[in-house]
């Protein structure tokens, strides 16, 4: 672990949140992914209450919005930690996509949805869903959407179908991207970020995305969502109109940060599990799984990717605070398809050494597997970061 950014901070929280997980969190994970969400909600409140305690509640805020304050390097660190579980952003209310719909709606938000959604949310009482992708349209080009918003009076009525909604189960509200400047000349200027009660009239749940044989529940689910003739005020609308995209453009820097230490803190926990296994699983007489020359190199190369992953990302996130997100531009594009990547071969070099036990449910692995192989695609898909990514090397080559 290197500790070329580790600061006082971080040095008292890492090693308290780490002995809470193990002592309560790690050793009951594979039971609580059987239970429906709905019922291990209410459960998990005291281990929210424990992290508040811990001081890392609402992880990503100032302490104005109850948060700890800590900079984007700081809380990379702590993620990393967090992210070994499945559920340890989620007990300190820094969960995907509320996480970054929060920060929307701190910025963008009007005084009606600030005092019904935003107070909820920062006490972690409500959650939300972030509706982008299509399934009938290309998620690798975002700015091509059949959702709109068409303008009536004081009022937006919006139709369309969205995919992928993450938590969008048991979510009480959903920041949707549609279509409000269909003629607008610049695609980046078309959309609008509006902000949906999930009890509007003509908002519809039409069902959990089964994600390689399991459909999943509450937070831990992806939905498919239909608007039909929804009818919501223009004043849900966050930012100008046409600002969509630019506001998305503010949350993927820090989102990135926190994707990807969350992905290191997976390949961590996923690396130890195929180090102890190695060590422990006996061949034949004396044999070890380790003394296979094949597994020492899956163990070497794993280690290497991995803390050059995190020194990356943490370099990022280095940048962009001390430069703002788009001078970092760059190196955003590189964590996202280098950790993506790291994670899925570092996750299936364990199923391997793990033999047939690393594709049951006895280990956390396979829900690894099941729901990270998606690293690789949301969020932009490897193939568009490359190419974004090396248009910009060879045009400042040719410049």
């Amino acid at each position: 672990m290197s500790t070329l950014f580790t600061t006082p901070r971080t040095k008292k929280l890492r090693p308290a949140i780490q002995a809470y997980l193990d002592e309560h969190i790690l050793q009951n994970e594979l039971e609580w992914l059987k239970q429906p969400f709905g019922e291990l909600e209410s459960m998990l409140r005291t281990h929210k209450q424990a992290m508040q305690k811990l001081g890392v509640w609402n992880l990503y805020h100032s302490a104005e919005h109850g948060g700890p304050g800590l900079s984007l390097t700081e809380v990379a660190q702590v993620g990393e930690t967090l992210g070994q579980t499945v559920f340890g952003l989620f007990l300190c209310n820094a969960q995907a996509p509320d996480a970054g719909n929060l920060e929307l709606l701190l910025k963008y938000a009007n005084a009606d949805l600030q005092e019904r959604f935003v107070a909820p949310m920062l006490a972690g009482e409500m959650r939300s869903c972030f509706g982008m992708t299509e399934p009938d349209l290309a998620g690798s080009n975002p700015v091509r959407m059949h959702t709109t918003a068409v303008q009536e009076g004081d009022n937006y009525i919006i139709n369309g179908r969205k995919w992928f909604t993450t938590g969008a189960d048991g979510a009480r509200l959903c920041i949707v991207m549609a279509i409000t400047n269909p003629e607008a000349e610049k695609p980046h200027h078309r959309a609008s970020m509006i902000v949906v009660p999930t009890d509007t009239e003509g908002f519809c749940r039409e069902r959990n995305i089964s994600i390689m044989g399991h459909d999943g529940s509450g937070w831990l689910s992806h939905s498919e969502v239909t608007f039909t003739n929804v009818r919501v005020p223009i004043s849900n609308r966050l930012g100008g109109e046409g600002q969509g995209f630019l506001l998305a453009q503010e949350r993927l820097g820090p989102g990135r940060i926190h994707h990807c230490m969350r992905w290191i803190g997976m390949a961590e926990r996923s690396f130890q599990m195929m180090v102890n296994r190695a060590a422990g699983r006996e061949l034949s007489d004396g044999i070890m799984l380790g003394d296979k020359q094949m597994v020492q190199s899956w163990i070497a190369e794993s280690r290497a990717e991995i803390d050059a992953s995190r020194l990356l990302v943490l370099h990022t996130a280095h940048a962009i605070e001390t430069q703002g997100a788009k001078a970092a531009r760059d190196q955003i594009s590189i964590i996202k398809f280098t950790v993506a990547g790291m994670l899925n071969r570092v996750v299936d070099r364990a199923i391997q050494v793990h033999g047939g036990l690393g594709v049951t449910d006895d280990t956390i692995l396979s829900f690894l597997y099941r729901e990270e192989r998606a690293a690789r695609i949301y969020d932009g898909t490897d193939e568009t970061h490359k190419a974004s990514l090396a248009k910009r090397i060879l045009r400042k080559a040719r410049h």
